[in-house]
């Protein structure tokens, strides 16, 4: 793909004791682009967000991802946010690693909680947050650096289906600011069809792509969006692709 900011080409990852995991797999993301990935439990799904960030090699094929300091942030389903540290701190953190100056970096983590619905959130500490605050402060963590890639990996699954919808809505809006590309993991079908402009399906383990649907719609998306015809279309379509993976599982 011209213009692509991670891709997987021909890529496959085989684990001791376990044999293949992944692949091949050949996947391309274009600069702002927001691609799901959806597919059965111990497809590969996580296992190809953490090539793309680097947290692990392939066995074999070529992982191309923006590599530069800042360029890729990751926010898993746990918010792993330091216990000790405010929130503001914990936002400003990946700054200061990078020798931003302290003062530069915690009025820009003051913007980022801002951007996320918590300017009055700045000196809370982790253990006095919600489930959905604590995740709004890991997407200005990930999304301090300004990357050109971001991945995320079930982040909303813990929680109540209103904050979901309502974090899926402020991060669209977020990305229609900043513009990283998106790579997203799910296991909700009608999640991944109102973040996404492409969902993926892989087939079971050791997993493939199974099946690839555009989503043809504004982002973010406009109100009242999961009622429409497009999206039952869409749900219909990568449901019954998830039908044929599920049935290769069994």
């Amino acid at each position: 793909m011209t213009g692509a900011v991670a891709e997987l080409e021909a890529v496959e990852v085989d684990y001791p004791g376990r044999g293949r995991a992944l692949g091949p797999v050949s996947l391309a993301v274009g600069e702002g682009e927001i691609v799901a990935l959806v597919g059965p439990s111990g497809c590969g799904k996580s296992t190809a967000l953490r090539l793309l960030a680097g947290l692990e090699g392939p066995t074999r094929g070529t992982v191309r991802r923006a590599a530069g300091r800042g360029e890729t942030s990751v926010v898993f389903q746990a918010p792993t946010l330091a216990p000790w540290l405010t929130a503001a701190a914990n936002v400003a953190l990946p700054l200061e690693l990078a020798g931003v100056d302290k003062g530069e970096a915690r009025a820009r983590a003051g913007e980022a909680l801002k951007a996320v619905g918590l300017a009055g959130a700045t000196n809370a500490k982790p253990a006095q947050l919600s489930g959905g605050m604590a995740m709004r402060v890991s997407l200005a963590r990930a999304l301090v650096t300004r990357p050109k890639v971001l991945l995320l990996d079930e982040p909303f699954a813990a929680l109540d289906e209103i904050t979901r919808r309502a974090l899926a809505d402020d991060l669209l809006t977020l990305w229609a600011e900043l513009r990283p590309a998106i790579v997203f993991v799910t296991h909700n079908v009608e999640e991944a069809i109102y973040m996404a402009s492409r969902v993926i399906v892989m087939t079971s383990g050791p997993g493939r792509l199974g099946g690839e649907t555009a989503i043809d719609a504004p982002t973010p998306r406009p109100a009242g969006f999961r009622a429409t015809e497009p999206f039952r279309q869409a749900a219909e379509a990568v449901s019954n692709q998830l039908t044929v993976a599920m049935r290769g599982a069994a």
